[in-house]
């Protein structure tokens, strides 16, 4: 019996279809088969260059050092130059923490939103979401509905109302070639209309009536009566 979690709502744009069934089976898939790692060292890394501007080689030698497995530790070094060349001339006036916030997709699923930090500089306030996935980025329709539904939290926030929303894209342009960094500005970004991303959003919430459970869940004939 598992439990449906969706680890964030980048996941939740990145597996979205116009197929009602075919989200379901990449949403159980996902609870499945989940992530292995995760980038928290780049995101630390990230936070250690605006605020303490640690050096470079510190930073990388870290990484080096405390990720044990050697593809994951790979995977971190490749992007690293790529978050150093954006951030190398960035002199912030502050860095802010972000809280994490939950979207509620359906009765009993909440996805979070999890931003890293916010930063001002030149008198603006910039939010950058860092997508370090290096294949299957999330484009037309997906990118769309992320931006539309992230737009949707960040206007709930006073702190975020005016920001500077860009999305850093660190995948590679082909299976075979290095990563590169593609910079999105959220503006130039096509939107869901509110019912549009809404009604999107809510095919996942419709798939999974049971809370939080799965397929299995909720194919159990234990569990029928209360799967409307």
């Amino acid at each position: 019996m598992s439990k449906l979690k969706v680890p964030s709502l980048q996941h939740l744009a990145r597996n979205w279809r116009n197929d009602p069934q075919q989200i379901k089976r990449l949403l159980v898939g996902l609870v499945e088969n989940g992530p292995t790692f995760n980038y928290n060292a780049l995101f630390s890394a990230v936070r250690d260059m605006l605020i303490f501007r640690q050096p470079y080689t510190e930073i990388a030698e870290g990484i080096r050092r405390g990720i044990k497995r050697a593809d994951v530790r790979d995977n971190l070094l490749g992007v690293l130059p790529l978050v150093r060349d954006y951030f190398d001339e960035v002199n912030p006036a502050f860095v802010q923490a972000v809280e994490r916030r939950y979207y509620p997709v359906g009765r009993g699923l909440m996805v979070p939103f999890d931003p890293p930090l916010i930063y001002g500089e030149g008198g603006r306030v910039h939010f950058p979401w860092f997508s370090f996935w290096r294949t299957n980025p999330l484009a037309g329709e997906r990118l769309s509905l992320f931006v539309s539904v992230v737009e949707d939290v960040l206007l709930q926030d006073p702190d975020f109302e005016e920001a500077d929303f860009v999305i850093l894209d660190f995948s590679a342009p082909k299976f075979d070639r290095p990563r590169d960094l593609r910079v999105i500005e959220a503006d130039d970004v096509p939107r869901f209309r509110n019912d549009e991303s809404r009604n999107a959003i809510g095919i996942c919430g419709r798939l999974f009536p049971c809370p939080g459970r799965t397929r299995k869940y909720c194919n159990s004939p234990r569990r029928r009566e209360a799967c409307p």
